[in-house]
């Protein structure tokens, strides 16, 4: 009596495992859509002392890079992301350059040695970065323009723009 309870349990308790892992395995929409990851809403400075709001940019893709005057990765980027301005900000890119926890007078002096024809925001406390979880710089991300996040890189190269931008 004592070994068919034993074994009526046991054998309980695995088919309660397996159904448990199994339900797991349920694929209801399969293939799989992407995940919508919305950008995080923000308002920053920028160096001419301007409000620039994300949720303000709806509408139109936004491209973001953080970075730092100090890094070479960033300083790298520079001609990149100029280029990039160039491209398409004339067929509706926003492209803003987000500084990490630098003093306004120094990114200002750096804005100015580069002459840099996108918008410098200034993250002076390191709050936007934590929100769209930069660990390390370069970071871009592409947002477009309904406001969700479309890609997260460490170079302007790695954006889809031609096809964020097809139809422009």
């Amino acid at each position: 009596m004592k070994k068919n309870v034993i074994i009526k349990s046991t054998l309980f308790i695995m088919l309660f495992v397996y159904a448990s892992v199994s339900w797991g395995q349920y694929l209801p929409h399969a293939p799989f859509k992407p995940q919508v990851v919305p950008a995080p809403d923000f308002t920053l400075k920028d160096v001419q002392g301007k409000f620039f709001r994300m949720s303000a940019q709806r509408g139109k893709p936004v491209l973001i890079f953080f970075g730092t005057t100090w890094c070479p990765g960033c300083r790298a980027e520079v001609p990149k992301y100029k280029k990039v301005h160039e491209t398409y900000a004339s067929r509706g890119l926003e492209v803003i350059y987000i500084n990490i926890m630098e003093p306004e007078k120094k990114v200002t002096r750096f804005v100015q040695a580069n002459v840099l024809p996108y918008r410098t925001l200034l993250d002076e406390n390191g709050r936007v970065g934590a929100a769209y979880n930069v660990v390390g710089v370069p970071m871009i991300i592409l947002v477009d323009k309904n406001g969700n996040i479309v890609k997260v890189g460490h170079s302007s190269s790695e954006m889809p723009l031609n096809q964020l931008l097809h139809n422009k």
